[in-house]
């Protein structure tokens, strides 16, 4: 159940920014990114297919992908599923018009669509190669009394408890502060639980 929330919550994250630069994007779902299919209003406004809002509302207590409030069944949005209904798009691929409600079972048969997914990945697998690989992962911190590093917030603070607790250095520039540069010192007081 908590796999079924989670899944639905990452595609909703994942849709949040591509609807606002996709004209299209307002006609997409945020769970599984295609064209709605039965759009459903939930009552925080948002929309989904039916398909994917009946999945999201499968854990015990169901919370919206895109605001996080509670999930409940929503109305049919006759009026978007209208608009979907009457409006055009071409296939990325041959380059056809088709109404947005036909595109979804279009593009799942369409050999040239296929082929210009591909090209995309390929060509976003090349830019990553290229890609330096000595970055630091700006999500991850070294230990400040020592040289171990990549810890993560909680796993940061874990290891100063078990591994520095009798140090004598109290205050820290920590790095997680200095990556934000949001404090010029924080003080860390490690104590035993």
């Amino acid at each position: 159940m908590a796999e079924q929330q989670q899944e639905c919550e990452r595609g909703a994250q994942r849709a949040g920014p591509a609807a606002e630069t996709d004209p299209l994007g307002r006609f997409t779902c945020p769970v599984c990114l295609e064209v709605y299919e039965k759009p459903v209003q939930v009552p925080c406004g948002h929309v989904f297919c039916s398909a994917c809002l009946q999945e999201c509302l499968k854990p015990k207590k169901p919370v919206c992908g895109v605001c996080r409030s509670a999930l409940a069944p929503g109305v049919r949005a006759m009026e978007l599923e209208r608009q979907i209904e009457s409006t055009e798009t071409s296939c990325h691929g041959c380059r056809k018009n088709f109404f947005l409600s036909k595109i979804r079972a279009h593009v799942a048969t369409c050999s040239k669509y296929q082929n210009y997914i591909m090209e995309g990945v390929k060509a976003t697998t090349k830019d990553a190669s290229l890609q330096p690989r000595n970055v630091p992962n700006r999500y991850t911190f070294p230990c400040p009394y020592c040289a171990e590093k990549n810890f993560d917030q909680e796993g940061l603070v874990e290891h100063c408890k078990l591994s520095h607790s009798t140090d004598t250095k109290s205050v820290v520039r920590l790095p997680l502060c200095v990556k934000r540069e949001t404090f010029d010192s924080y003080t860390l007081t490690v104590q035993q639980t």
